[in-house]
């Protein structure tokens, strides 16, 4: 059925979510962390900030994510080489062989089953809390101990900022944690373009003030001279139906996120209300 996102004014509801995860934190063994596959800026800044909540409550915490194959590439080597992340990266499989019946799983930016980076991980734990923006699925993660889900909001950085501001002092935030949750609230919301109310400025406020520096930030969204030429050679190939869609059907295979780009960039243009990117992959189109 069709949801209508509603910007909430209060935020009663994360200060009771920040007390019930750092309580739910403090009484586990060891803390996983874990985004979606592929995962982007928000979904690695969703992760640094948990991953702050857990160092605050002295908590051992890893971050699952696939290190080859991921859309945040410029940030997770800026985090490589911060001392306090340090073996904190770590597989699915690395996970698999740690974890144990006291461990919780918290998942960031997603809430479906098959799109978490492990599906056997989130299988084998059993206590699993959920931080996610994004409409509740058909297939929604469950059971759940702690929910902290709102679709009205930009993104999962900035529900995470919120959790930070009611659960650590200011001191407690690592410079990389703050430009991580910024750089994916400017993902999410296309340089406050787009998804952008009342709460994300004040989460992007308060990271600021918390050190994140916007300029540095806008450089982790930067595209490299190659993967422009090749956007723009998807946009080139674009036509429009019925003056409102443009739809690109591609013979070659290209990565997700250039399809997903290039379809973003086509709505800059005047007239576009919506718009397509096919190309072949595998044996199935997407």
């Amino acid at each position: 059925g069709r949801n209508r996102e509603v910007d909430h004014r209060s935020k009663v509801r994360s200060r009771v979510t920040a007390s019930s995860l750092m309580e739910l934190i403090a009484k586990s063994g060891d803390v996983y962390i874990m985004g979606h596959k592929n995962a982007d800026l928000d979904a690695l800044g969703a992760a640094l900030g948990v991953y702050c909540l857990c160092r605050k409550q002295e908590k051992k915490a890893w971050i699952v994510l696939d290190q080859e194959n991921n859309a945040a590439g410029k940030l997770l080597e800026e985090v490589r080489k911060v001392p306090e992340y340090e073996g904190v990266i770590i597989s699915g499989q690395e996970a698999l062989l740690r974890c144990d019946h006291n461990s919780i799983l918290i998942v960031v930016d997603t809430n479906r089953p098959d799109q978490v980076e492990c599906v056997p991980l989130l299988e084998a734990i059993s206590n699993v809390s959920i931080i996610d923006h994004h409409r509740r699925a058909a297939d929604y993660i469950s059971p759940v101990v702690v929910n902290f889900h709102e679709p009205y909001a930009s993104s999962a950085s900035e529900l995470v900022t919120e959790l930070l501001q009611y659960a650590v002092e200011k001191p407690d935030v690592l410079p990389i944690e703050s430009k991580g949750l910024l750089s994916g609230i400017f993902l999410d919301t296309k340089n406050f373009n787009v998804r952008s109310g009342e709460r994300t400025f004040e989460a992007a406020a308060f990271l600021r003030r918390l050190g994140a520096d916007t300029i540095e930030v806008k450089k982790l969204l930067q595209s490299d001279f190659t993967n422009t030429v090749a956007r723009y050679k998807i946009i080139q190939s674009a036509v429009p139906y019925r003056d409102e869609i443009a739809i690109v059907a591609l013979d070659h295979t290209v990565s997700r996120a250039m399809a997903a780009q290039a379809a973003d960039e086509l709505l800059n243009i005047t007239g576009f209300q919506s718009s397509f990117v096919l190309y072949p992959d595998g044996e199935c189109r997407v």
